[in-house]
């Protein structure tokens, strides 16, 4: 059963002594995993507190509150312009869930809206260097948390891995898989340097205010790994303009050499989270996803190979 918003407020008061709650408000984000409130205290401060409905969701929120602290002195330090949610206390919580709620502070600002860019040095260069600075972080921030590291080769079988299961299944066109296995297999798309990465990134984790990037959330899912995970969804649903000003603010803030295919598999990595949401519903044995997941896929083959789209050589 969902927790009521006076049931987590109250753990709220137990897990941050002092925390005198005036107020108690319903998150605007619905979350699968998590039950979500905000609440006010007595001055006005607003917090978000965060109680998982499962086991697995609460060992994710528990690693991602050692990697949050250390990106809040990472900001701190001047290596992220943007904030990130800061945990200041857990409750133990009763029931069959068990797990601990957690509270942070809240970060200010509103989701981006990525209809709502324009071209040029503003908000999508702003972008661009957020995500820059996610990429130039030192690797060792999220291996000290026990987080996933992969070298480039290890990705790239991680993801051959992916496209098997789903070819076994019977439900991915056969032309995507053949498209996206020759991608796959040339190694030259494959020579990056890992980095940290957000791994979840779009328009709901970030939070704009006053027309630049004010906070990144949600880190469950930061590993080191492809730097093109962040930027998929930008290949994916961004106006070309939009889009190159983006990248072009993204490459003057990365310290790197330059990566020849990045957006190549920023693309790719945006297709296959059709094939992941498919594969998720096969998991789940949720026939809806499941056949949402096969409409995306065959709406994504008819894109590339019956529209006169001549799909990227590999």
């Amino acid at each position: 059963m969902p927790r009521s918003p006076l049931a987590l407020a109250a753990l709220a008061s137990v897990a941050v002594p002092g925390l005198d709650v005036y107020d108690v408000l319903r998150s605007p984000h619905s979350d699968a995993d998590f039950d979500i409130v905000i609440i006010k205290d007595a001055t006005g401060k607003r917090w978000v507190v965060r109680a998982p409905k499962r086991a697995a969701a609460g060992a994710a929120l528990e690693a991602e509150m050692g990697l949050l602290q250390a990106l809040a002195r990472a900001h701190d330090a001047g290596l992220i312009e943007f904030d990130v949610s800061r945990p200041k206390g857990a409750a133990t919580m009763t029931g069959e869930e068990g797990g601990r709620a957690v509270v942070y502070t809240e970060v200010r600002g509103a989701p981006l809206d990525l209809a709502a860019i324009e071209p040029g040095p503003g908000l999508a260069a702003s972008v661009g260097r957020a995500i820059a600075q996610i990429h130039e972080l030192p690797p060792s921030l999220v291996e000290d948390q026990g987080l996933p590291t992969y070298d480039a080769d290890e990705y790239r079988l991680r993801r051959l891995s992916e496209l098997d299961a789903g070819v076994q299944t019977g439900l991915v066109p056969p032309r995507l898989a053949d498209r996206w296995e020759r991608q796959m297999e040339n190694v030259a798309w494959w020579r990056f340097e890992p980095t940290v990465t957000h791994g979840d990134l779009g328009e709901q984790q970030i939070l704009v205010r006053e027309g630049s990037v004010a906070g990144i959330v949600d880190w469950m899912d930061a590993r080191v790994a492809d730097p093109a995970d962040d930027l998929a969804w930008l290949a994916a649903a961004a106006p070309d303009d939009v889009y190159e000003s983006i990248m072009e603010a993204y490459v003057m803030a990365r310290r790197e050499t330059r990566d020849p295919h990045l957006n190549d598999r920023a693309r790719l990595a945006s297709e296959l989270a059709l094939l992941r949401w498919l594969m998720y519903g096969v998991r789940t044995d949720n026939d809806n996803v499941v056949a949402d997941g096969r409409g995306m896929l065959s709406d994504l083959e008819a894109l590339l190979f019956d529209d006169g789209y001549a799909p990227p050589s590999a």
